[in-house]
Parts: structure tokens; C-alpha cells; sequence
């Protein structure tokens, strides 16, 4: 039995912030994986200037390092593709020019991403990794929790668990109560295809909001060597209400919709077509407990509207490291104690939460869609106005209003 203060149970994106923040602060942990790294991991592969900005907050070289990793793609922005096909273009920076300007985001495959993430935590002697090691068992013994692996060789008792360990987390749902509810609850598809015509020059990522697929979206994520990651994602009550084969659904609309077959018509499929499940942060949760507490998709933090999942995973862990810090000082891990990771969480998440899960309701009227990008595509100044919005909270509250898009259709 190896006693540890903290023992963090998940080494993707949200556990490796955590591992690092700590380290930083001096304080050692011990990080488990049931995978042996590198491994693949299903997502959309995108990343987000807020991932840029926590890579930053762990070490100021960090983005400049990720930038020279070849597995990755630069990203300038997102072109949202309404039912109508009407497109509307929303760079990450107004005027931004690929030869002088550091990019706001980041295309690479979770294989690599979370591995390059993991080769800082190998680098920090305050961190104790053990991969392929998979926890079977958590039990609270004296004010502990004491965890064991299916071998039954590994036992770690720790005065403070973080469980990072996923949508998919036993501990999250047996112990904290965090139910999957098909509500609040997202069925994807990810596939990668080599070969896809008409990807952006500057690496845009695609949103297609096809009216087979609302509330949700079939995306195309450009990759390095010409590969892009394509998947589906829509809400879990609305394929069971409506009886939809996702894997059906999204190889139709490939081979059938007007604008795709002819953009897939010599794109290879490569490997597998597979499944995953995101928890969204569309509602609050409690999210942490008597010595613990629940990070990234553990504690399901996943944007409602666009899927991401990674920045909040690595905001919630920079939060984790810091409440862990007061734990240890104060030598308190109560649960009432606990409750300030949680109001730091929401405190920085739940406005850009609840925004994205009005704008996700917003989905339910196509023809809202289809004229607000249709007259944003034949205005400059419209079309900027709203890439504003989606950079600055305050000014994307208005997105939310129906006020906004009356103004915008009769006006």
C-alpha cells in the first residue's frame, strides 16, 4: 500500500493540467492511466485559443512547442454551414494574417496531443506516472480513498482523489451521482478520411448544420498530409425519440447530400467508424465530495453547442490543482470545504455554458439559421459583427436573444 496526498485517476488532458499545476506548486502526485501512452483517444481533434491560453497558464513556452509539433495543423477559424448551405465564416482573429500572427487554434489528433501533454508530466519529478494500470476498485477507508487495480499488485491510498478519468467514469457515477441524462447528453461518430475535396486553406474547421441532423452537426476537420477528421454529433434524447442509425445516417448524407458527395467522391475512408458519448455542461452539477473532486468529462463540462471538450478539461484541472493546494495547507477535504472548486469552475464556465446551451436550442429553427447566414454572407459588417460575438461573451449573450435576429431579418 503506497500512501500519496494526491492521486489523480486519468492522465488525458484535464488529469495531465492537474499533474502539472501541482508540480509547479511543489506538491507531488501520482498520476494513473489505465492506457500505456501514446493511445488514441475519439474527439473531433480541434483545438481552441482557450486550450492555446491553459497551455500557457502551465508553462509560457508550451504553445510555441505544440506549434512545432508536425502532427498539427495552424487553425484561423470556423465556417458555420447553415441548413441552407449558407456559410458563415467566423475567424478566431478579425484581420488575421497567417505569416505574422501566432494562430488562436489547433488541429491534431488526441493520439498525439494528449501524448505531448503527457511528455511534460515525464519531465517533472514531482509526478508519479503509472500507465497501464487500471483502477478497478475505489474505497473510502478513514478519511482516504484507497484504490486498486484489477491485478490487485497496485494499491495507492490517497488523502485526495481526482478523477479525470473520463465521460465514462464508475466513480463519478457511482460515488458523486453524476447520471447520464440523453438530455444533456451527446452521441458522436468520429471517422478519419484522406482525401476530402474543398478543405479550407487556412485550416477552418466545418460545422454543417444539416437538417438531418439537428439539434447537432456533421463536421470536417482538416489534418496534416491531407487527412481530416469528419464525425456527427447530435443529442442522445433526439436519436432515440426519432430511431436514427448514426453510422447510417452520416454515411447517407456523405454519399447523398449535393455539396458532400461531391467532396467525398475520392475520399478514402481510413480505419473504423467509431462511437463515443460527451456529457454536457448544460446543466450544474456537483461536481466534487468529501476528498474529491471530478474533472473535464468526469464531471461533464463538454460546450453544448460546439462539443468542445478539451479547454474546459484543463480549466477545471487548473482550478482542481488549486483547491488541492488549500486542502493540503489547511488540511481540510470536507465536502463543504470542497464546494469552492466547484464555484471556481462554474464561476469561469457557467455563463459560457448556458450561452452555448441557448444557442443549441437556437437549432430548433433552421430557417432562423438559414436567413441569419444568409444575410451574413452578403455583409461584411454583419458577418464581422457576429465573429465578434463569438469572441467576446458579453456582446454573445446577444446571440441568445430573439430580439437580435428580428432586428437582423427586418431591419
Amino acid at each position: 500500500m503506497q500512501e500519496v496526498d494526491v492521486c489523480i485517476v486519468g492522465a488525458g488532458p484535464g488529469g495531465a493540467t492537474t499533474a502539472l499545476h501541482l508540480a509547479q506548486k511543489g506538491i507531488r502526485s501520482v498520476l494513473v492511466d489505465k492506457a500505456v501512452f501514446p493511445r488514441d483517444k475519439i474527439c473531433g481533434d480541434a483545438l481552441s485559443g482557450k486550450v492555446v491560453n491553459e497551455l500557457k497558464r502551465i508553462s509560457p513556452e508550451l504553445p510555441e512547442l505544440l506549434r512545432q509539433e508536425q502532427s498539427q495543423l495552424p487553425s484561423w477559424g470556423i465556417h458555420f454551414i447553415s441548413p441552407g448551405g449558407h456559410q458563415l465564416s467566423v475567424p478566431f482573429k478579425l484581420n488575421y494574417n497567417t505569416a505574422a500572427h501566432t494562430p488562436a487554434g489547433h488541429i491534431i489528433k488526441r493520439l498525439d496531443f494528449d501524448n505531448f501533454l503527457l511528455n511534460e508530466v515525464k519531465k517533472r519529478p514531482e509526478i508519479t506516472l503509472l500507465e497501464g494500470v487500471d483502477i478497478n476498485s475505489i474505497q473510502e477507508q478513514e478519511g482516504r480513498h484507497v484504490l486498486t487495480d484489477k491485478t490487485g499488485k497496485v494499491q495507492l491510498s490517497a488523502r485526495l482523489l481526482i478523477a479525470a478519468n473520463g465521460a465514462h467514469s464508475a466513480f463519478a457515477r457511482h460515488t458523486a451521482g453524476i447520471q447520464q441524462e440523453p438530455a444533456h447528453y451527446c452521441a458522436g461518430l468520429r471517422a478519419y478520411y484522406k482525401g476530402v475535396a474543398g478543405l479550407d486553406k487556412d485550416n477552418f474547421i466545418e460545422l454543417h448544420f444539416l437538417k438531418d441532423f439537428l439539434p447537432g452537426y456533421f463536421w470536417i476537420f482538416p489534418l496534416p498530409n491531407g487527412c481530416a477528421n469528419v464525425g456527427v454529433g447530435m443529442l442522445s434524447n433526439e436519436v432515440s425519440r426519432r430511431k436514427i442509425n448514426l453510422k447510417k445516417e452520416m454515411l447517407r448524407m456523405i454519399e447523398t447530400h449535393p455539396t458532400l458527395k461531391e467532396r467525398f467522391a475520392r475520399a478514402e475512408l481510413i480505419g473504423d467508424i467509431k462511437g463515443y458519448g460527451l456529457p454536457l455542461g448544460s446543466k450544474k452539477r456537483v461536481i466534487s465530495g468529501k476528498g474529491y473532486m471530478l474533472v473535464g468529462d468526469a464531471a461533464s463540462l463538454i460546450d453544448p453547442f460546439t462539443g468542445e471538450g478539451i479547454s474546459n478539461a484543463m480549466i477545471s484541472g487548473r482550478w482542481a490543482a488549486e483547491q488541492a493546494a488549500r486542502c493540503l495547507e489547511q488540511n481540510n477535504f470536507s465536502a463543504s470545504f470542497m464546494q469552492g472548486y466547484d464555484k471556481a469552475v462554474y464561476n469561469r464556465l457557467w455563463k459560457e455554458l448556458k450561452l452555448s446551451r441557448q444557442m443549441q436550442k437556437l437549432l430548433h429553427y433552421p430557417w432562423l439559421f438559414d436567413q441569419v447566414a444568409a444575410k451574413a454572407s452578403k455583409n461584411a459588417t454583419l458577418a464581422e459583427t457576429i465573429s465578434c460575438m463569438f469572441n467576446d461573451l458579453d456582446l454573445r449573450e446577444r446571440l441568445r436573444q430573439p430580439s437580435f435576429y428580428l432586428k437582423l431579418l427586418f431591419n
